[in-house]
């Protein structure tokens, strides 16, 4: 395993994405892996929770340089998952997703290139395709930081590529918690809009994901998973009816501030360049320079303009094929079994 006797960190680690790390990872031959976060509740229960001597904690914020500047020190990986993720809370705090987002993604990648970290994945999200919220915008110029940094590294020995991935079923704050929520409160299921469409992955695909771009990723390359999409309106549908409350009161709410009908994993100008690697596409960086008449003199062909890759068009779940989905939830099966079980942590 490449893995093997490494240090590995994890900026927004106390999230489901580090806690699902953490499981595939603590049980194999990994030296240490490194939560680095600014909540230290979230981080003392983690501590009590895997009580094991590979996991180390470090307090600090991504915005804050010299704080991840000393925890990448002696680190060989990092996985960059700290984020504002929460569109509507982004709209109206748009500055604070600037500086968690964009300027911490430069100080994370900074970090790293100073203390020869060897490889680093930063996490982004569908949202930052054909952007029209503050998070999306937030996360579209984490990626372009991401690309930027990852020019002119030859001999500095540090790889730098990132993964784009939608709605991760069950995180915390996500929609399937809630809509169990409301079913345990008997309170009606809110949806915004019924038609709306995204694209759905379990936790366990978001840790292969990022895996994938780990071992196949060149500097400034992007992965995204192919993955199938559902409406709100066959989630609620399909997990209404696998907990045994078929026909349940909906109450359409309205779109909330920033979202979207539907999400784009790949724009029309990426998957006119994408490489199709079976199970994933692979978007390489643009390496030209700036000096753009040498490439028109080279002869250089112009990028041929095709449909994007979104949740409108790749493939649909039905309620049955929605359940077989949400049935690889541990959290989904302990609820069936009648246990009050919380959201993947």
């Amino acid at each position: 395993m490449i893995f093997d006797g490494k240090k590995l960190l994890i900026t927004g680690g106390t999230g489901s994405f580090g806690n699902a790390v953490l499981r595939r990872f603590l049980s194999s031959s990994i030296e240490e892996v490194r939560i680095f976060s600014r909540d230290e509740k979230k981080q003392d229960d983690m501590r009590k929770r895997y009580v094991s001597d590979k996991l180390k904690f470090y307090i600090g914020d991504v915005r804050d340089y010299q704080s991840i500047l000393n925890a990448t020190r002696g680190v060989d990986y990092i996985f960059h998952a700290a984020a504002l993720k929460q569109v509507p809370s982004c709209e109206f705090h748009p500055m604070e997703a600037v500086k968690t987002n964009v300027i911490g993604t430069e100080n994370v990648l900074e970090a790293a290139i100073q203390n020869s970290v060897k490889r680093v994945v930063c996490l982004s999200t569908d949202k930052a395709v054909y952007p029209i919220n503050a998070m999306g915008i937030s996360k579209a110029m984490m990626e372009k930081v991401m690309v930027a940094k990852s020019r002119n590294l030859e001999g500095f020995g540090t790889v730098i590529c990132g993964t784009r991935y939608g709605n991760v079923m069950a995180s915390r704050g996500s929609v399937i918690p809630l809509f169990v929520e409301q079913i345990r409160a008997g309170k009606p299921l809110t949806i915004t809009d019924p038609t709306m469409t995204r694209f759905m992955m379990t936790l366990a695909d978001a840790v292969d994901l990022v895996l994938y771009a780990f071992e196949h990723g060149n500097n400034g390359d992007i992965f995204v998973q192919k993955a199938p999409a559902a409406t709100i309106d066959v989630l609620a549908s399909a997990l209404t009816d696998l907990l045994g409350r078929p026909d349940y009161p909906i109450q359409v709410i309205g779109t909330r501030h920033g979202e979207k009908a539907f999400e784009a994993l790949l724009s029309r100008e990426e998957m006119a360049c994408a490489e199709d690697m079976g199970s994933y596409f692979r978007v390489p960086p643009d390496l030209r320079d700036l000096n753009y008449a040498k490439f028109v003199e080279q002869g250089e062909e112009k990028i041929s303009r095709s449909e994007d890759y979104n949740s409108h068009n790749t493939q649909r779940l039905d309620v049955a094929g929605m359940q077989e989905l949400l049935l690889k939830l541990d959290f989904i099966r302990a609820i069936q079994r009648g246990e009050h079980a919380t959201p993947e942590e």
